[in-house]
């Protein structure tokens, strides 16, 4: 007997089993039943029946006895094969070169301590692929400490891929706080992450014009924006050998000491922007016209406090909207807490008096929203009165939105609204911070007491950052990212606020991609990915090592499209 398919028009084919027989000279098929009811892989079994095949339930052949993520294991290490990672890191094979590797994968799939990540080793692939099975946390601090001997000589290929003469470097300064109090760089300064009260650590990061990051740079926890400079500035000419080079930093970064010093510098440039008070000055004394901004949202000026330079005054309309609604609300926050103790002052039983205390419970209240300048306060023994300065208040809002970027480029080597664009170009260094101190790489708390220890730690991290930057470009058909081309940024308003394209917009409304599969996160991809796994397996009734074997499981279609896109990754960006 035998299965067989026989077509049936336009309807679905009928599924029979037949069986044939000789009648005298001639042998004839005859039909046993139709099956065409049954599940396909019913059919299938029955079909392998009749064939003698021998079946058996795969739970009653063997046992599975380990299971180990994969796919973003592998996902990873494809970025890394992509982008030369290994060769970037040492040109010769070595354990402590698989160390780093291993820490570098593990710090964008599951970001924990040392220790932590040697506890993991049994959970992913990565270890049994290079051979790391048995690396203890004492091993991993030993690999970090080559690492930090290497740093100077990766930084250095990292620059030759991404600058060149007349390139724009970013630069901006983070920070992230410290548990424990040993470590000579911990100090206390201006907390970035909202913990004034613990130790922290300064980091510089260094970027090209995309934002891909080049190197790294540690300070004490007290240190400056602008103090940090003049190391980058040394390592952009001396040890990168860059002749001319456009610095892009903030105007805590780039103050007017640190552009003295530029400018004794043969071939560097630099872009930045004024400080409040002194767009404040500039209004004031005619030097920014507002009413020019009623039909433009930008225009150039010259002016004699700032000799060879240009200034492009800006306006977003938007965010100045918006800081006069924000505005609006502290103001009458403040004035709520205000009335309070006001009507502590003249009520009848136990009213508040004296001006000590009377001031002692406005100091509590007037400057929770920053916005006591903005209110005259009368205080008696008996009395209480407060009024807004609504001059003043005025004069602030007539500023909203406003800023003025300043560059000592030339009209011929960048004109306004690139020079915008690319002073605005500084949140991919934000948007790099984000992701090293977020849970995508978890560069905090930072536990390490030695000094070394804390510079090798966070430069893992901005390698890190650096695979993952790759991938995330490479992933965006199928990630909530915006896929508009360098190109096609340039071409919008230099001043707007930056608005995702209708792509964009598509696949956050309708959460679908062209294909009709779902978009993703990187960090839900990474999940999705996870689902690939690699699990030994033992026959059954066996217990000898020879008797294991290991299955890794099939791709889905959208697994193999992100291996697909990673693999299409190149080296780095074409200049």
């Amino acid at each position: 007997m035998y299965i067989e398919s026989v077509p049936n028009r336009n309807s679905p084919p009928a599924i029979l089993v037949r069986e044939s027989v000789r009648i005298g000279a001639r042998i004839v098929k005859r039909t046993v039943a139709n099956v065409s009811h049954l599940p396909e892989h019913c059919i299938d079994v029955l079909r392998k029946a009749l064939r003698g095949e021998t079946l058996v339930e795969p739970s009653s052949a063997f046992d599975k006895i380990d299971d180990r993520f994969h796919g973003g294991c592998e996902a990873v290490r494809i970025a890394m094969r992509q982008i030369g990672f290994d060769s970037l890191l040492d040109s010769r094979r070595s354990r402590k070169r698989n160390l780093v590797i291993a820490m570098v994968v593990m710090r964008i799939l599951n970001p924990k301590s040392k220790l932590a990540t040697t506890r993991l080793w049994s959970a992913y692939t990565i270890a049994e692929d290079l051979g790391l099975s048995d690396a203890d946390e004492q091993e991993l601090y030993s690999a970090m400490d080559w690492l930090l001997a290497q740093q100077a000589r990766i930084e250095r290929k990292l620059a030759a891929r991404h600058l060149h003469d007349g390139c724009h470097a970013l630069y901006d300064l983070s920070s992230s706080y410290f548990e424990g109090g040993k470590c000579p760089l911990a100090r206390r300064g201006y907390s970035r992450d909202g913990k004034p009260g613990k130790l922290q650590v300064n980091y510089g990061l260094l970027t090209d014009g995309l934002g891909c990051p080049v190197c790294i740079s540690v300070f004490p926890g007290n240190a400056t924006d602008s103090s940090t400079l003049p190391s980058q500035l040394t390592k952009l000419r001396d040890d990168f050998g860059l002749s001319s080079v456009v610095l892009v930093g903030d105007r805590g970064m780039i103050c007017q000491k640190q552009i003295d010093s530029i400018a004794e510098q043969d071939g560097l440039a630099w872009i930045t922007a004024l400080r409040s008070q002194k767009v404040k000055h500039l209004v004031a004394e005619g030097a920014v016209q507002i009413g020019l901004f009623d039909d433009r949202n930008l225009f150039e000026i010259t002016h004699p406090d700032y000799p060879n330079e240009r200034l492009i005054a800006c306006k977003n309309h938007e965010l100045a909207h918006r800081r006069a609604r924000i505005r609006e609300s502290l103001l009458a926050a403040t004035e709520a807490k205000l009335q309070k103790v006001k009507d502590a002052v003249v009520r009848e039983k136990r009213p508040l008096r004296g001006a000590a205390k009377i001031a002692l419970r406005i100091g509590r209240e007037v400057n929770r929203h920053k916005v006591a300048k903005h209110f005259e306060l009368d205080i008696t023994d008996t009395t209480f009165e407060f009024r807004r300065k609504h001059q003043q208040i005025s004069d602030e809002a007539a500023l909203d939105g406003i800023y003025i970027v300043r560059t000592s480029l030339s009209s011929e080597q960048s004109s306004p609204a690139d020079t915008v664009r690319d002073y605005k170009s500084l949140s991919r260094v934000e948007r790099a911070f984000r992701t090293i101190k977020t849970t995508d790489l978890a560069i905090r708390p930072i536990h390490h007491r030695t000094e070394d220890r804390v510079r090798a730690h966070i430069f893992v991290c901005m390698l890190a950052y650096y695979v993952q930057w790759h991938m995330q470009r490479a992933l965006q058909p199928m990630l909530f990212a915006d896929e508009m081309t360098d190109e096609q940024k340039a071409q919008r308003d230099p001043v707007a606020a930056a608005k995702r394209s209708p792509t964009a917009l598509d696949k956050v409304s309708t959460k679908k991609l062209n294909d009709g599969t779902a978009p993703h996160s990187f960090r839900t991809l990474l999940c999705d990915l996870s689902r690939i796994v690699r699990s030994t397996c033992r026959i059954r009734g066996t217990d000898t090592q020879g008797a294991t074997f290991q299955i890794t499981t099939s791709r889905s279609p959208p697994q193999q499209r992100v291996m697909e896109l990673l693999a299409a990754i190149r080296p780095y960006p074409v200049r």
